[in-house]
């Protein structure tokens, strides 16, 4: 079996798919690793270490995938590299599934056979395979970080001589896995923080971590897949007003709030920017299908009404190093439940197989994904 490691293309984009850790705990007689030149450079993996471990370096996309039977990317495809994968081969990465129709229509027409990571089933023993979650954890770490640097102020409290200083004041909407990483990481730099969600059960998370729970009744607001559901418009107007209030208390927001497929509901409009404090920053991890804040424009940072404004659309390549890591480590233990005796398996009958798997002989033919296409033609 030959397994193919792509250099992502992606301006912006620093992550590998395969560290040469993950390398050396797939290859194998069975099995042959090629990997793009400088595909883990920016990631800190040079093309000798990857030799080191086994793998072979090849000079452009073409020659990596030339005979693969398995291609590993981090993000979709693009034109040049979907015409360098065989026909014949499996891909697997992330295809934003829900929000990119035409480029998993475009993708599966191709005739490769396609495993979505961002469908990687919310079950017990798929946790191990979770990209969207490692992924999230790195974003919420780097959100804090990056609000750090933009804020005119320090987050801890300080007693010196010249007087004391105040702590910084956080606010986090949405307690999934990169909101209570956030919380974490703004709690350890010495901040005070609160956090919303719209799911109560959360809250003993939250507190946990040392950090006040805003409460707005929402019912049942959690969906069967772990996800925070779709909302009446009257209820987010409600939001709105209660998030305007505690951000104008508040020296940074974070906002984490998504609704797969849908673009990111507004829960902080202009005149809730506008009753920040000067200098105040919001970082907008939902900026990617549109932003949490109305004032986000997804890939700048821009200053409104005096107010910072972060819309990056992939923090998690900001650390590449650990990201890579971490999602490697997703792709190794997924290739590790679907590949027997050097041969890659389609197990329908398998959960994760089954709810992974997103096209197949020129179709796409993921029941949700495949629903959302009919719907929208």
């Amino acid at each position: 079996m030959i397994v193919s490691v792509l250099r992502e293309q992606l301006p912006g984009e620093h992550r590998v798919a395969l560290v040469p850790d993950g390398v050396r705990a797939l290859a194998g007689d069975d099995v042959e690793i090629r990997v793009e030149i400088c595909a883990g450079e920016a990631s800190g993996h040079t093309d000798e270490a990857y030799e080191k471990v086994g793998a072979k370096i090849c000079a452009d996309a073409a020659a990596t995938c030339a005979g693969a039977d398995l291609v590993l990317k981090v993000q979709p495809p693009g034109a040049d590299e979907l015409a360098a994968i065989p026909r014949s081969a499996v891909l697997v990465a992330t295809m934003r599934p829900l929000d990119d129709i035409e480029g998993v229509e475009r993708t599966a027409a191709h005739g490769i056979t396609v495993f979505a990571l961002e469908l990687i089933p919310r079950i017990t023993r798929a946790q191990s395979m979770d990209v969207l979650s490692s992924q999230a954890t790195v974003a919420g770490y780097r959100a804090v970080l990056l609000s750090a640097e933009l804020l005119p102020k320090m987050f801890p409290m300080l007693v010196t001589a010249a007087g004391t200083i105040t702590p910084a004041r956080v606010f986090i909407i949405g307690a999934g896995v990169a909101g209570l990483q956030a919380i974490a990481t703004a709690r350890r730099l010495g901040a005070v923080v609160e956090a919303y969600d719209t799911r109560p059960a959360v809250a003993e998370q939250v507190e946990s971590l040392g950090a006040r729970f805003v409460e707005l009744d929402a019912g049942d607001a959690e969906d069967a897949g772990g996800y925070a559901r779709e909302q009446t418009e009257e209820f987010y107007q409600k939001q709105r007003e209660l998030m305007a209030k505690r951000a104008a208390a508040s020296d940074v927001v974070i906002t984490t709030a998504l609704v797969p497929g849908r673009p990111a509901p507004v829960l902080l409009d202009e005149d809730g920017v506008k009753g920040m404090k000067l200098g105040a920053v919001v970082v907008d991890l939902a900026a990617a299908n549109g932003g949490n804040c109305a004032c986000t424009k997804p890939g700048e940072i821009v200053k409104v009404h005096g107010v910072t404004l972060v819309g990056d659309t992939n923090l998690p390549s900001h650390l590449p190093a650990d990201a890579s890591l971490m999602f490697s480590k997703n792709v190794v233990t997924l290739l590790k439940h679907l590949i027997t005796d050097g041969t890659l398996a389609v197990d329908l009958e398998d959960e994760i197989t089954r709810g992974t798997l997103l096209a197949r002989g020129g179709k796409v033919v993921h029941e949700m994904v495949r629903s959302r296409i009919e719907g929208d033609s």
